[in-house]
C-alpha cells in the first residue's frame, strides 16, 4: 500500500488546479455542496460566454445591411452605408447563409461532440472548444478593421465558429447531470438554463453598446470574453464526483412507487446509477424511447426560437413601433425582453413539468401556447412601446420554455434512462442528439426568414406558427402516454401522499 501522502496525490491528480489550490489554502477538503455549487456556476458562465457570441451577429447585421427592409430615407441615414458585400440589393440573403453556415456546421458538430465528450475529459473538451469559439468570434471582427470584403472569408469564419461552439452544449449538461439526479431536476435545470438568455442579453448589450466604436468591436470583445471564461473552466471544472473524489453522503432517495412491467409510462424520469460503464453508441441512442420524438419536436422548437435569436433585432430596426424606426442599438437592447421572457419561461416550464411529472405534456401545452403569442406580436406588437414590450416578454416565454425543458432536464432523464441499465455515459451522446437535431431546424428557419423576409414578414411568422404546432403535435405519443399514466395511477393509489408543510 502506498503512504498517505501518495494516496492524497493521486486523488488529487483529477481534481482542477483551482480547486486544488482552493483546498490547500482552506486547509480542508471541498464538500460535495461546494462541488455541486461550483459545478452550477461554472457550467452557468461556461454557456452564457457561448451564447453571448452568438448573439453578436444579428446585433451587427443593420450595420452590416441597413438598407434591407427599411421604410424611410430617414432610417436609412440613420443606419450609414453599411459593409459590402452585405450592403448591396442581396444583403439579407447573404447574412441568412452565414446563419446558415454556422448553424449547420453547429449541428454536425453537436453529433460529433457527443459522441467523444463520453470518451473524453470534459473539461479539457469543453476548454478547448470555448477558446476556438473565442477565437473565430474574434476574427470575424478582425474583418472590420482589416477591411475584409470578401464573403467568403465571413462564411469560413462563422462555420468555424460553429464547430468550436458545438463542443459547448452535450459538455455542460453531461457535467450537470453527473453532480444532479432527478429529483427536481427540472426546476434546478430551468433556473440553471437561464444562462442561455442571461447569454443573450449579455451579448445584445454589450454589442450594441460597442457598435458605435466599430461593429468589429461588437464581436471582438465577447470572443475575447468567452477565451477568458474557457480558463476558468480548465482551472475550476469538476466532471464528475468520481473524477474530484467527492462522495454525497446524503443519496438521493428514489420516492416514487415501481411498477412491474413499467417501461413507457414513465419513460423520462427513471434513472439508475448502477451497472457498466461503458460509453453509448449513437445507434443505441437513438433508440432510447422518447429520444425521438423530442428531438424531432426540438427541431421545429428551435427552429422558431433561432429565428428569434438571429433576427429579431433586425425585424424590430425594419419595423415602425407607434409610427417610429429605432436605431441599431435601440433595437439590440429591446430584443433583450425576448430573453427575459425567456428566463420565466424556462423556469415555469421547469417547475411544472416537476410538479405533474410529466414533461411532454408540459413542453406540448407551450408550444401550442405560442402560436397565438406569435400572432398577437406580429399584429400588434407595432401598436405601442408597451405593447411591443408586453407582447414580446409573452412570446419569449411560450417559445423558450419548451426550448429550455427538452434541452435540459428532459435530455439528463433520458440520458441516464433505465433502459441503459444504469449506464450513466450516453448524457452528452443523448444531449448531442437532441440538440443536434434541434440545430439543424435552428439553421433552416434563420436561412429561409433570410429570403422570405425580403418579401413579407407575415409569412415569416406563418412559418413560425406552422413549426410551433407540429412541434407540439411531435409529442402527441408521449402525452397520450403520460395522460393515461394519470388515469392508472389515480385508479390505482387511494389518495396523494399528505402534503409537508
Amino acid at each position: 500500500m502506498g503512504s498517505p501522502s501518495e494516496s492524497v496525490a493521486e486523488k488529487n491528480q483529477g481534481k482542477p488546479r483551482g480547486i486544488v489550490l482552493i483546498e490547500k489554502l482552506k486547509k480542508t477538503s471541498v464538500s460535495f455542496n461546494t462541488y455541486q455549487a461550483v459545478v452550477l456556476i461554472v457550467t452557468f458562465f461556461a454557456y452564457a460566454s457561448f451564447h453571448a457570441t452568438r448573439k453578436t451577429t444579428s446585433i451587427v447585421k443593420s450595420a452590416l445591411d441597413p438598407e434591407s427592409g427599411a421604410k424611410s430615407t430617414k432610417l436609412l441615414l440613420q443606419l450609414g452605408n453599411g459593409w459590402a458585400p452585405f450592403n448591396g440589393p442581396d444583403g439579407t440573403s447573404l447574412l441568412g447563409e452565414l446563419d446558415v453556415a454556422f448553424l449547420f456546421v453547429y449541428a454536425i458538430g453537436m453529433y460529433f461532440s457527443g459522441h467523444v465528450g463520453d470518451r473524453m475529459d470534459l473539461r479539457l473538451f469543453l476548454t478547448a472548444g470555448m477558446v476556438g469559439t473565442g477565437v473565430f468570434t474574434a476574427l470575424f471582427g478582425v474583418g472590420y478593421w482589416g477591411n475584409v470584403h470578401i464573403f467568403y472569408y465571413f462564411l469560413i469564419v462563422q462555420m468555424m465558429a460553429g464547430l468550436f461552439q458545438s463542443t459547448g452544449w452535450p459538455s455542460v449538461v453531461a457535467v450537470v447531470g453527473n453532480w444532479f439526479g432527478k429529483k427536481k431536476r427540472g426546476l434546478i435545470m430551468g433556473i440553471w438554463n437561464a444562462h442561455t438568455s442571461v447569454g443573450n442579453i449579455t451579448g445584445s448589450l454589450v454589442a450594441s453598446a460597442l457598435l458605435k466604436y466599430g461593429w468589429g468591436w461588437s464581436t471582438a470583445v465577447p470572443g475575447l470574453g468567452i477565451a477568458f471564461i474557457g480558463l476558468m473552466v480548465f482551472l475550476f471544472l469538476p466532471v464528475s464526483p468520481e473524477s474530484v473524489g467527492a462522495n454525497n453522503d446524503e443519496e438521493e432517495e428514489e420516492c416514487s412507487p415501481k411498477k412491474d412491467g413499467e417501461e413507457i409510462s414513465e419513460p423520462l424520469l427513471r434513472s439508475d446509477k448502477e451497472g457498466v460503464e461503458s460509453a453509448v453508441g449513437f445507434i443505441e441512442a437513438w433508440k432510447i424511447p422518447g429520444v425521438a420524438p423530442f428531438a424531432l419536436c426540438l427541431f421545429f422548437a428551435k427552429l422558431v426560437a433561432y429565428t428569434f435569436l438571429y433576427w429579431l433585432p433586425f425585424y424590430i430596426n425594419h419595423t415602425a413601433i407607434d409610427g417610429r424606426y429605432l436605431s441599431d442599438e435601440e433595437s439590440g437592447n429591446l430584443s433583450t425582453l425576448f430573453d427575459v421572457g425567456g428566463v420565466v419561461g424556462g423556469i415555469l416550464a421547469g417547475h411544472i413539468s416537476d410538479h405533474l411529472n410529466a414533461r411532454a405534456i408540459t413542453a406540448a401545452s407551450f408550444m401550442y401556447c405560442a402560436i397565438p403569442a406569435l400572432f398577437f406580436y406580429r399584429s400588434y406588437g407595432n401598436i405601442s412601446m408597451t405593447m411591443n414590450i408586453i407582447l414580446m416578454l409573452i412570446t419569449g416565454m411560450f417559445v423558450n420554455g419548451p426550448y429550455a425543458l427538452i434541452t435540459t432536464a428532459v435530455s439528463a432523464d433520458l440520458g441516464t434512462h433505465s433502459s441503459l441499465k444504469g449506464n450513466a455515459r450516453a448524457l452528452a451522446t443523448v444531449t448531442a442528439i437532441i440538440d443536434g437535431t434541434g440545430s439543424i431546424g435552428a439553421a433552416i428557419g434563420p436561412l429561409l426568414t433570410g429570403y422570405i423576409s425580403a418579401k413579407s414578414w407575415n409569412a415569416v411568422f406563418t412559418m413560425l406558427m406552422a413549426a410551433a404546432l407540429v412541434a407540439g403535435l411531435l409529442l402527441t405519443r408521449l402525452v397520450v402516454s403520460e395522460v393515461a399514466t394519470k388515469i392508472q395511477e389515480s385508479r390505482s393509489c387511494p389518495g396523494p401522499p399528505p402534503v409537508e408543510v
